[in-house]
């Protein structure tokens, strides 16, 4: 089976192609194509660089002539590539526009040319917006609050006009927060973990009492694979992990993990728009089988422990320009 996997030196992206290669070995040829911004690493995948089953394209999924040459042959396509992150959507939204949106509608375009077996756009819990009670079904309506999950909701739509009308093949999943091995420290997890590491403060958002499902990335993983093998073409399909925590329960718990003081935590004035709860019912992939990790603390222990053994990873993407974000976005505030 040949696959394309779009942003797969990225987080889940590396991630999948990880897991692919970990249950399929050789049974797999992967397509690795990434522009390699900020958040896309090489070093996420250095492991696998010299299997003959692997390749890797630096290109643009905007770019046309990129998308032509990566799609050569390919059956499934995954599409992990995007701009994410929402601070950041909201100091600069045109990017976001341009890969969740228009880079979407240049890989359908070639998915039609090439007559692949799968699409699979990978879109996000963000795109129904804020729930207070209940949980959102697949069916529910979507309310996206900010520049990212408006630009997700967009590439999601257009993914789904595609396989209505052009009959492309296509599943759209939406997941909640996703934490693990390799994030890109400007998320919560990776950030306060690495933050907390170098004693130096952790920027709590308002309150921190916003609610966010937590899904472990392997599970993410093994959701995906299901989808690939079950998934029923022209549906959506949740992807939930079931642990809804406060955004200061985790904080606390990454402290007492590395045994740092409750000190380390600032609270600094919350972002524009910043939605209160996530909540996902993801019962109809359950029905599939899918099942995810019960243990959310062990988890959290895992991925901690990942970081404390990989300074050089992540101290080597925070001296860089990440840095210069950083200040920008919380110096004044810290």
């Amino acid at each position: 089976m040949k696959f394309l996997i779009t942003g797969g030196c990225g987080f889940i992206g590396s991630n999948f192609i990880r897991y692919l290669f970990k249950k399929y070995k050789k049974d797999v040829f992967i397509v690795n194509l990434d522009k390699l911004t900020y958040a896309g690493n090489p070093d996420n995948l250095k492991e696998f660089e010299n299997f003959k089953n692997y390749k890797f394209i630096k290109g643009d999924i905007c770019n046309k002539k990129d998308v032509k040459k990566a799609m050569e042959d390919v059956e499934i396509v995954v599409n992990f590539a995007a701009e994410t992150h929402v601070d950041r959507s909201i100091l600069g939204p045109d990017s976001f526009l341009k890969t969740d949106i228009f880079g979407v509608y240049v890989l359908l375009e070639e998915a039609i040319k090439r007559k692949v077996k799968l699409f699979l756009q990978i879109s996000t819990d963000e795109v129904y917006g804020e729930i207070l009670n209940g949980s959102f079904k697949e069916t529910s309506p979507l309310n996206p609050r900010s520049p990212y999950s408006a630009s997700k909701a967009g590439g999601d739509r257009l993914a789904f006009s595609y396989f209505h009308t052009y009959g492309v093949p296509v599943i759209i999943t939406r997941a909640s927060n996703n934490f693990g091995p390799f994030q890109y420290p400007e998320k919560l997890i990776p950030l306060f973990v690495t933050n907390a590491l170098e004693d130096l403060p952790l920027p709590v958002y308002g309150d921190g009492l916003q609610v966010r499902d937590w899904l472990y990335v392997e599970d993410h993983c093994k959701a995906l694979d299901l989808l690939i093998e079950k998934g029923k073409v022209g549906e959506v399909y949740n992807i939930g992990g079931g642990n809804e925590k406060k955004n200061i329960e985790i904080t606390k718990l990454i402290l007492k993990n590395l045994k740092k003081p409750e000190s380390l935590i600032k609270y600094v004035e919350d972002r524009p728009a910043h939605d209160r709860r996530y909540s996902l019912n993801f019962d109809k992939i359950k029905k599939l089988g899918y099942k995810p990790s019960e243990n959310f603390e062990e988890l959290l222990d895992k991925t901690i422990e990942w970081y404390v053994k990989n300074k050089e990873w992540w101290q080597k993407i925070k001296s860089g320009r990440f840095k210069k974000y950083y200040i920008k976005q919380y110096g004044k505030r810290l």
